[in-house]
């Protein structure tokens, strides 16, 4: 039986073994799909492991897409644009990291059915998925991205790579039509502490976290009379895109799916 794995730290919130062991019994897949917390001394032998083909194939989230790059032979364009690994592939003997954070954020908005073109769009955070995300704006004709991150300086770096991209102080809050939080605050119920009580009506709220379903974030953004939207669908949507890198089958999302998620 095939080992296929979800590294980070944290990895509770985790629900990719959820969806990924629920595909693997609807295509009757011999596998199994596991996450691990690991610590960042512990990447390397995670990683020969997949090399020996111990492990077939890894997902990457918080805080290591970036860490891992060092360990793999190549990049996939994506990749290698945003320096950001969700998803390792063992192609002929080599570890090939992939991005597939792009397609899910892609997928999710246009699912919104959120004409983002020409839109002003703000993103709180520097982590590890923020350049797939600006990445993806920029393809979809955004007009205007402005990050704000609580160490200024990593948002700072993002511009070495995203030339157009506007910089402000934590606590700063630009005109938005979109809003992303892509902090890792929420995933322990924590408060963002900003203040959105000027920023209008009728905005977009999204926040990439998945689990909690409703994170402060969006709760605030409700009552404020703002739409709000969880990362769920993003992540469906990279899972799905490694899905079939590691198996060359694309799996059903529907009504089923959602459900086994809702079901933690």
């Amino acid at each position: 039986m095939k080992k296929y794995i979800v590294i980070g730290n944290p990895i509770n919130h985790s629900l990719s073994p959820k969806l990924h062991n629920h595909w693997l019994k609807q295509n009757n897949i011999d596998a199994s799909y596991d996450k691990i917390k690991l610590e960042e001394d512990e990447i390397e032998e995670i990683i020969q492991d997949i090399k020996k083909q111990k492990v077939a194939g890894c997902n990457i989230t918080v805080p290591y897409k970036k860490k891992v790059i060092p360990f793999l032979d190549s990049l996939s364009l994506e990749a290698e644009k945003t320096q950001s690994v969700n998803t390792i592939v063992f192609e002929n003997g080599s570890l090939v990291g992939h991005n597939t954070d792009i397609a899910g954020f892609a997928k999710a908005i246009e699912n919104l059915q959120f004409n983002i073109k020409g839109k002003k769009v703000f993103i709180l955070g520097a982590g590890g998925v923020v350049p797939s995300i600006i990445f993806t704006l920029n393809k979809m004709g955004v007009s205007d991205i402005t990050i704000s991150n609580r160490t200024r300086q990593k948002a700072e770096n993002f511009k070495k790579e995203f030339e157009n991209l506007k910089i402000l102080d934590w606590g700063d809050i630009p005109v938005f039509d979109l809003i992303i939080n892509a902090t890792s605050l929420g995933l322990k119920n924590e408060e963002i502490g900003l203040d959105f009580n000027n920023v209008g009506r009728n905005k977009l709220f999204y926040d990439v976290i998945y689990n909690p379903s409703e994170t402060n974030f969006l709760k605030k953004a409700k009552k404020l009379g703002n739409y709000a939207e969880n990362g769920k669908l993003m992540f469906v949507y990279q899972a799905l895109e490694a899905f079939k890198l590691w198996h060359g089958i694309e799996p059903k999302v529907d009504k089923e799916t959602i459900r086994v998620l809702e079901n933690d």
